[in-house]
């Protein structure tokens, strides 16, 4: 699903080069559940966003279910992270004045593709994630764990190939955030394939394999 050879992300801060990735080389299947570790400034999130084609390597070459990614111009990206990709971010993202149905909907609204059905297929996302009886309450009335299951329903709509979540767990207590983690879980069961950046060991046993980076290189990888 994800390959990813001799992937270089340079950026310049003035006259001072940042070599945020340097040289990373790896693969994760379809159905796989992943998770990437790493203190900051390793290279975790520019990974993510590469690999969410938010963003293109200086060098390298990406390729995402067969398609080489690596030079694909904006509107190109665009469409495969619509057609392809749903994120998970920790800080949920979701607008706090509409209903959680409102929020689950607004990937079908920019898709004109999937603007069938809208709501139907809204309401079958929150219920996926145990959520259909809270669907028109806003994020303001919800727990934290809730706002993040609407946020992972708003990921889910589109049916994606893949699931990227971001420190998922980042802004919830122990027992919330087992429950998120055994949630995706079950996702990926369904044969979804999930990569998700986390700075907690505990969280990361949850995954099937884990990709330890450091200074932007891969210095190691564990299986469960």
């Amino acid at each position: 699903m994800i390959k990813l050879e001799n992937i270089v992300k340079i950026y310049k801060l003035g006259n001072v080069q940042v070599r945020a990735l340097d040289g990373i080389t790896c693969s994760i299947e379809r159905g796989e559940m992943v998770s990437i570790m790493g203190p900051s400034g390793s290279g975790k999130s520019t990974l993510m966003n590469l690999i969410g084609c938010l963003d293109r390597p200086t060098s390298g070459k990406y390729e995402l279910d067969g398609t080489d990614v690596s030079h694909l111009k904006d509107d190109q990206l665009a469409e495969i992270r619509n057609r392809k990709i749903g994120f998970v971010f920790q800080s949920f993202n979701l607008l706090p004045r509409v209903s959680a149905l409102a929020n689950v909907e607004l990937p079908l609204v920019y898709d004109r593709r999937n603007s069938r059905n809208r709501r139907q297929r809204a309401l079958e996302a929150l219920e996926a994630v145990g959520l259909a009886h809270r669907a028109h309450h806003r994020p303001t009335e919800m727990s934290g764990g809730e706002q993040q299951r609407v946020a992972i329903a708003r990921a889910l709509v589109n049916n994606p190939a893949i699931i990227l979540a971001d420190e998922p767990t980042g802004n919830l207590d122990t027992q919330t955030s087992h429950g998120i983690m055994v949630l995706l879980q079950q996702l990926n069961s369904r044969g979804i394939t999930i990569v998700l950046v986390t700075h907690e060991e505990d969280i990361a046993t949850y995954t099937k394999r884990t990709i330890y980076l450091r200074d932007g290189k891969i210095v190691g990888e564990r299986k469960r």
